[in-house]
This record gives structure tokens, sequence and C-alpha cells, in this order.
């Protein structure tokens, strides 16, 4: 029998991590559009948006969590806000809490990625691929946004050629579609938590 902690514990918000380039000149036209919605659609699946606190294709995300009244968590490379802003020059708008870790961009990004139920990757360079190893290193759901962009491309063939593939096969999901991606992705977090929690009270 599931306690009272346990039902409490299960409706949590989903911490959604959305991982992309903070400079979005290569990610084409609609790459706005596509974070922002991302961004709406986190909120109406009644996840929380977990950015970098940063520029570019998680800010607009961001924005657009903020336009549907979400609620918006960043992970900080700096070690305090002044540093955040004058030395990293990145934003502090369009977020409810900015975690300040000090741990530069390498450190934050593991930070930011294990802190979240899921992560999804937008168009990106080389910090998203980065967030992306960690992510698939973990084991957790991982939603790719295809788009006017190569990035979607790469980590088709870096799926296809790592050693675990079979094994996440039921972990990764693509779509080009902000919502369709959204409701894949909850249901892959819906399924872990599920086995997560009937497994603890099993254990019990």
């Amino acid at each position: 029998m599931i306690n009272e902690a346990q039902v409490c514990h299960t409706n949590l918000a989903y911490k959604i991590c959305v991982s992309g380039a903070a400079e979005t000149k290569h990610c084409g036209e609609k790459a706005f559009a596509l974070g922002e919605e991302i961004g709406r659609e986190i909120t109406r699946h009644n996840g929380v948006c977990v950015t970098g606190a940063t520029t570019g294709f998680p800010y607009w995300a961001a924005k657009g969590a903020k336009l549907e009244g979400g609620f918006v968590l960043g992970f900080s490379p700096a070690s305090t806000e002044k540093e955040h802003i004058d030395r990293f020059n990145l934003p502090t708008d369009n977020h409810d809490m900015i975690v300040y870790t000090g741990f530069h961009y390498s450190g934050r990004n593991l930070i930011l990625t294990r802190s979240c139920d899921a992560v999804i990757i937008g168009c990106g360079r080389m910090g998203t691929m980065n967030e992306f190893t960690i992510a698939f290193e973990d084991s957790k759901p991982i939603g790719i946004l295809e788009g006017d962009w190569e990035t979607d491309e790469v980590l088709r063939v870096m799926i296809e050629k790592s050693h675990r593939a079979e094994e996440m096969k039921d972990k990764i999901v693509f779509s080009s579609d902000p919502k369709e991606l959204l409701d894949k992705l909850c249901a892959i977090i819906d399924e872990d938590k599920k086995a997560t929690h009937e497994s603890h009270t099993l254990n019990r």
C-alpha cells in the first residue's frame, strides 16, 4: 500500500531540462518560435522548465514557460549573481530562481542535467552535446527536437553507433512538434517513476 508521502512524491512537477545553443545564428528562422513553444509545452505538461541560465535556445524556452505561467529554474556556471552578469554576460530575466553553481560550464552542465527528470535537446553545439552525453550515460529520458539544424541528425548517428543503442531505444524520442515531443517524453518519465515507486513499495 502506498503511503501519503509517496503519493505526494509522485505528484511532484517534472523537472525538464532544455539544452541548446547559447548563440543561435546557425539554427534557422524557426528556432526562436520552437524554443518558446517547448517552454510553453513544458508548463502545459505540469513541468518545471530547467535551463543553464543562459542565452539562446534555452532562454527562449524559459520565456515560453513564463508566458504560459510556468516556473523556470536556472543553473548558472557562475558563483554569484554579479559574476553571472558581469563575467559571463548571462541573463536573469524569465527565471524564477537561479542556482549559482560556481563550477563553470562543464561542472554546471553535470549538475543541470542530473538535477532533472528528462532532457530536451534543441539546436545546439558542443555544450549541448556534452549535456546530451551526460543524460545518455545516466540513462535519462531524452527528447530530441528535429528542426532546420544538424543537431538531431548528428545525435541520430551518435546513438546508432553507440554501444548502448539497444538499451536506450525506449528512452530517446524524436519529433519536430513540441507538443508531440513532450507527450512522448512525459510518457517515458511516467513509466520511470511508476517503476521506481512500485519497486520502493515492494521493498518496504
